[in-house]
């Protein structure tokens, strides 16, 4: 399908629009032309609220061990059995094989306080 350059450009315009300018120029179009979108339409609406979606605050996090300090690994292991209830042995395997959750679907405030406890035992964290 052949399409006019000037109609390419301003399909483009449209498309990068914050949802807010979406609105605003849906009440622009309405007042000045009395032109209003149709009912459950509204391309540039849900075009433009894609990026909002995207953006939405994470609330759940999992407490990902990438690397212990070999020197620190006993006091790592400590704090993995204090987070998780685990057994030694259990807590020193979790340890030994980096890139596992040590803890999983916790708030922001809790995944930032088991990851200062790990990282002040020698471990490096991800949260993710």
């Amino acid at each position: 399908m052949d399409i006019a350059a000037n109609i390419k450009e301003l399909g483009d315009k449209l498309a990068g629009l914050s949802l807010k300018d979406a609105v605003d120029l849906g009440k622009y179009m309405k007042e000045a032309y009395g032109i209003e979108a149709a009912a459950g339409g509204g391309a540039v609406m849900a075009a433009a609220a894609a990026p909002a979606a995207a953006a939405a605050v994470k609330d759940s996090f999992d407490v990902v061990l990438k690397a212990v300090d070999a020197a620190k690994k006993i006091g790592v292991i400590k704090v993995v059995r204090e987070i998780t209830g685990l057994g030694l042995a259990e807590a020193k395997a979790l340890v030994d094989v980096p890139g596992k959750p040590v803890k999983q679907g916790v708030d922001k405030a809790e995944a930032d306080k088991l990851k200062k406890s790990l990282e002040d035992a020698g471990a490096t964290i991800e949260l993710a």
